[in-house]
């Protein structure tokens, strides 16, 4: 069983001394292992993603019913995650920690609010809408979120910080 002791004063001294600032090399090197994980990258690759399966399921099915329903289906998750990335991107959002919160809680609302109004209204958009297919085409979409995480090469940039030396006298 592990015992949680309390850090007495010369703990917390010791702690503050060993934090220390980073140089603008060690920043460097540290966006380059860790690169920031670019939103807009993540909605390209879903419309890309959405727009294979609907060719994928016309040349399946030769319908083109399924097809347009799929990729109806990867239009009502990429649109709107394409107004919530313009959202959380925006100036307004980044003024301060309480202001991204409320515009991250805000823009999430309002993309789950405007996919389901497109999946409310998507019988009068597609005929004769195949709901399994569009299924497929929002299921696949959605699932680039979690690729995105995993796979760095396709949706983190390329990052090549130059090395700069100056002289300073």
């Amino acid at each position: 069983m592990t015992k949680i002791v309390p850090l007495d004063e010369t703990d917390k001294l010791q702690e503050a001394e060993t934090f220390r600032t980073l140089t603008a090399q060690e920043v460097r090197q540290l966006r380059e292992k860790m690169p920031l994980l670019s939103v807009w990258r993540v909605v390209g690759v879903q419309v890309l993603v959405g727009g294979v399966a609907a060719l994928l399921a016309k040349w399946i099915t030769q319908s083109s019913v399924v097809a347009l329903s799929v990729g109806y289906g990867a239009l009502a998750v990429a649109i709107p995650a394409a107004l919530f990335a313009r959202g959380v991107t925006s100036p307004a959002s980044s003024i301060n920690v309480g202001a991204a919160v409320f515009g991250f809680l805000l823009w999430e609302i309002v993309k789950i609010g405007l996919t389901l109004a497109m999946l409310l209204v998507a019988p009068r958009v597609v005929a004769q809408v195949s709901w399994p297919a569009m299924l497929v085409g929002l299921v696949l979409t959605m699932k680039v979120y979690w690729v995105a995480l995993g796979v760095r090469s396709v949706f983190y940039p390329k990052v090549n910080f130059k090395t700069e030396q100056t002289n300073v006298s």
